[in-house]
């Protein structure tokens, strides 16, 4: 039996880290990208024992997107589920803002979907079977002060996800996002105590999520159970907006 032919970006570290562990375990054969060959090589390490592999991916650069893509093809067959998580932030006031702190968010949050899902669905669409699962972010919805670039790559990803799903519906590819909330990863852990607290009095399971409740959600849109499922927005924030 084949198994599923699966690509993670952004999968050295958090949540994609946690997402392509997850798909190993089920039994895929799952490529993880970053954009360094010492997170390459951590991302072969730890899918070793399942026969994955990591690979050194700029997500702002179609011509990388395109020899990856051209790689796995001949190798292994075409991606069969593609989950897009690599992602920057460079927060500040927009009074503040610089024009490439702007453009770096956008290109790495934003363009690059448009890149990787405008490769991936070539395949997707022949087999007629695809998923795709754009990780996007609770502030989306609520906004956050001081982050007007991520959520307006966010914001424009879910606007995305639903305009993509209703073009290749017909083909059964589905196109979804998951959307975290407070999630413990480097990040956070780099958070003044009191600013954390202070955060997770909004959250009413009063505690962080953890990578491995993103990665159950994108397991499930990427399973046969979820074929009816598209265009939607899976909120996994504990409840930090409703």
């Amino acid at each position: 039996m084949s198994r599923t032919i699966t690509l993670v970006t952004g999968a050295s570290r958090g949540i994609g880290k946690a997402v392509a562990k997850r798909f190993a375990k089920e039994g895929h054969f799952v490529i993880g990208t970053a954009t360094t060959e010492k997170g390459a090589e951590l991302i072969d390490e730890y899918l070793h024992d399942t026969g994955g592999i990591g690979r050194v991916l700029d997500v702002r650069d179609t011509e990388q997107i395109n020899k990856l893509f051209e790689e796995i093809e001949s190798v292994y067959g075409a991606v069969q589920v593609l989950v897009n998580n690599a992602g920057i932030t460079k927060d500040g006031l927009l009074m503040r803002m610089k024009d490439e702190d702007w453009d770096d968010v956008i290109d790495t949050n934003l363009s690059s979907v448009y890149r990787m899902s405008k490769r991936a669905i070539r395949g997707m669409m022949k087999a007629r079977r695809g998923r795709i699962i754009n990780i996007s972010s609770v502030v989306a919805k609520m906004g956050n002060a001081g982050q007007s670039n991520y959520a307006a790559t966010k914001a424009g990803l879910e606007g995305f996800s639903r305009t993509l799903a209703r073009e290749i519906g017909s083909r059964q590819v589905t196109i979804n996002c998951v959307a975290p909330g407070l999630i413990e990863t480097d990040m956070t852990d780099e958070l003044d105590e009191r600013l954390l607290n202070s955060m997770l009095d909004a959250v009413p399971i009063s505690r962080l999520g953890q990578p491995e409740d993103i990665a159950a959600a994108v397991s499930f849109l990427a399973s046969d159970e979820a074929s009816y499922i598209t265009g939607a927005v899976i909120p996994v924030n504990g409840g930090m907006y409703m």
